[in-house]
């Protein structure tokens, strides 16, 4: 009977969900705007951040999300709030540096879209939107272009 409650109590324990709190690393390169490698305790990590999508590397305005996130966290200690794990094994995080949120500061520049599919947080998706629909009659960033394409649209059409 001991050995059936202690195999109880060890799923239960394994079962229960488990709170992943933010840690701080050391930023060592920036893959592009929304993605980026960071290192923690002697370990890369690659980190996909959360609720946005910046242009693709090859799409217009790529090399610009990533010339943006670069100036920004490249070689700095970056905090990471996570909050998923994609299907290619990345953390999906809020990433902040000096007290401010990169993920933020890219929809609010005008280089990232708030993604519709993947945001799920409120109040922060709603935030999002605002600052990408204020980027856009701004004319910031990428809404400089007469119709910008969303990264999905053009990964669609460039199958």
């Amino acid at each position: 009977m001991m050995n059936y409650v202690f195999l109880f109590s060890l799923i239960l324990w394994f079962s229960v969900p488990t709170v992943v709190h933010a840690w701080s690393g050391y930023v060592v390169k920036v893959l592009d705007g929304d993605s980026l490698q960071v290192k923690k305790d002697g370990k890369i990590i690659e980190i996909r951040l959360y609720g946005i999508d910046c242009p693709e590397w090859k799409q217009p305005y790529g090399n610009e999300a990533r010339r943006y996130s670069t100036k920004r966290i490249y070689r700095k200690t970056v905090t990471v709030e996570p909050k998923d794990i994609d299907r290619y094994g990345r953390i999906v995080a809020l990433v902040s540096y000096s007290g401010r949120q990169i993920n933020r500061e890219l929809v609010s520049a005008g280089w990232a879209w708030m993604y519709p599919k993947y945001c799920r947080e409120q109040p922060l998706c709603s935030e999002f939107k605002m600052l990408q629909d204020k980027a856009e009659k701004a004319g910031r960033g990428l809404w400089q272009a007469e119709t910008p394409v969303s990264p999905w649209q053009w990964k669609w059409n460039n199958k």
